[in-house]
């Protein structure tokens, strides 16, 4: 029988059984009653262990992060960001918060599927995590955070392009590009300064190009 695949990094994993998180260090106190009004933990940015999912648990303010280890058995349902975009889920009547940063999302779904981006970017942050688990996370302050899946590599002009518009929305928008080799931010690329900040599995690092493509392919 083949592997499952292991969820991608943003998903937001519902768990069955909050006693099988393993931490490396004793667990702040805030995290049982965190879990208890939402059982959701988001697959982190790390090096994976045997069966077990790199996680982040999260409290009900910025300081309350922790870092955590899943079994894939104690997994109860995942909900990737690109699927809470698919179903607009920040239309539903069970979204409890209509924060800016929800509310703007009708306006980014516009923008890009105008540029044929569809299915492959979503929410994350705490929209996400309030649009999968039901629980009121965001305020009125709160910034929109956004992945978008970029296999295939984007020029710096239509990096500019696309940060110009989101850039003219209500809200601000921090969104990542999710590529072969790591994570970087849109704002960097679009700049078109040379080298941007990846970030994966093995830690940080700056590049030249985000998608290691060989000398001679295109960059511009």
């Amino acid at each position: 029988m083949a592997p499952k695949p292991v969820p991608a990094v943003h998903s937001l994993l519902r768990v069955v059984n909050i006693g099988l998180l393993e931490f490396d260090a004793a667990p702040p106190a805030w995290i049982s009653e965190s879990l208890r009004r939402a059982p959701f933990v988001v697959v982190r940015r790390a090096m994976g262990r045997p069966r077990l999912i790199p996680v982040g648990v999260r409290g009900m303010s910025r300081s309350e992060r922790a870092a955590a280890w899943l079994p894939e058995s104690a997994i109860d349902g995942c909900k990737t960001p690109q699927m809470l975009a698919e179903a607009r889920m920040w239309r539903e009547p069970s979204t409890r918060s209509r924060s800016p940063a929800i509310a703007i999302l009708d306006a980014v779904d516009a923008i890009l599927a105008a540029r044929r981006l569809t299915g492959l970017w979503g929410p994350t942050g705490s929209v996400g995590f309030e649009l999968a688990s039901g629980v009121p996370t965001t305020h009125v302050d709160s910034d929109l955070d956004l992945v978008l899946d970029a296999e295939n590599a984007m020029v710096q002009t239509d990096a500019a392009c696309l940060h110009r518009a989101l850039s003219a929305l209500t809200v601000r928008i921090d969104l990542q590009l999710e590529t072969p080799q790591g994570a970087v931010l849109l704002a960097e690329l679009a700049d078109g300064r040379g080298a941007t900040l990846l970030r994966s599995a093995h830690g940080p690092r700056m590049v030249s190009d985000p998608w290691g493509r060989a000398a001679g392919e295109s960059r511009s």
